[in-house]
């Protein structure tokens, strides 16, 4: 990722949530801050959307951009994972957990948008990324809530169990982590060791995460090939793939009870009320995504 900034995955990602805003009906997320927080209006997102246009002020390139923002499969299941990722912690607010780590934030802005006074949000990524998303903070107005913490965390050089714990995070409690288009850049080491991480948690806990299965056909895994050398083409390398039955032998070996493991379209048509939304659109970017769903 940029030393500067966020990752340029996390730029496409927020400029998309921010355009399924005036773009998609039904709405699957609403996120009246994805714009404000990068500083576009609605007019300038509406030129994004055509095909020759980049994001005003940014360097990320068209490439991945154009993917996320024109892509409208793609997009719905950027607004529809991070959904699913509220609708979790909803439920476990309901249930009286009181804390949520995000893993990865980026530029996501369920903190600021948090309707549950007593639950504490915990945002980790990485200090630069978190650094530019304060500037943007200011610069919009956005305010910081009380029950937010930013937990920087350079993996190079620090470990997460670590810089939760200088943040206040509490291991005795239950919580929730959600861990959004994240897994994919990580070795499947890493991978491990943060569900290991989670899975200490006291009960209950539950981890959300999104990860990308192994492709099961030649198309499938030269289009991954393709995906994977456009991320690495701008210094975002793809390193785990999991089959459904791999990552659930992994959690259920680590204490995790209750699995949910949904394909991106299935997840996308379930806010959709299963309407026929996708006719006529391709679906191939969206055959290797995931959402899963575990809690012990």
């Amino acid at each position: 990722m940029d030393n500067e900034g966020p990752s340029r995955t996390a730029l496409a990602t927020a400029y998309a949530r921010a355009y399924h805003q005036i773009a998609d009906r039904p709405r699957i997320l609403t996120d009246p801050l994805a714009a404000r927080l990068l500083g576009v209006t609605a007019d300038e997102l509406a030129e994004l959307g055509r095909p020759a246009a980049d994001p005003p002020g940014s360097d990320a390139g068209p490439g991945i951009l154009r993917l996320a923002v024109g892509d409208r499969p793609r997009r719905l299941f950027f607004a529809a994972r991070a959904r699913f990722a509220e609708d979790r912690v909803a439920e476990a607010v309901a249930a009286g957990v009181r804390q949520v780590v995000i893993l990865g934030a980026g530029l996501d802005t369920f903190a600021y948008r948090n309707p549950y006074p007593d639950l504490r949000v915990f945002e980790v990524d990485h200090p630069a990324t978190q650094a530019w998303k304060h500037q943007r903070l200011t610069a919009s107005g956005i305010d910081l809530p009380d029950r937010l913490t930013f937990v920087p965390v350079d993996f190079e050089t620090d470990t997460l169990a670590t810089r939760l714990a200088a943040a206040g995070f509490d291991r005795s409690e239950p919580a929730v982590f959600v861990w959004l288009g994240v897994v994919f850049y990580l070795t499947q080491d890493a991978v491990r060791n943060t569900l290991e991480y989670i899975a200490g948690q006291s009960e209950p806990v539950e981890v959300v995460f999104d990860y990308l299965q192994t492709g099961d056909t030649d198309e499938d895994r030269a289009r991954l090939r393709a995906r994977a050398t456009r991320g690495a083409a701008v210094g975002e390398p793809w390193f785990s793939f999991f089959t459904p039955d791999e990552i659930a032998a992994q959690l259920r070996a680590l204490g995790f009870t209750d699995i949910e493991d949904l394909p991106a379209t299935d997840l996308i048509t379930g806010y959709l009320d299963g309407s026929a939304e996708f006719e006529g659109e391709p679906l191939q970017a969206l055959r290797a995504s995931r959402m899963l769903r575990a809690s012990s």
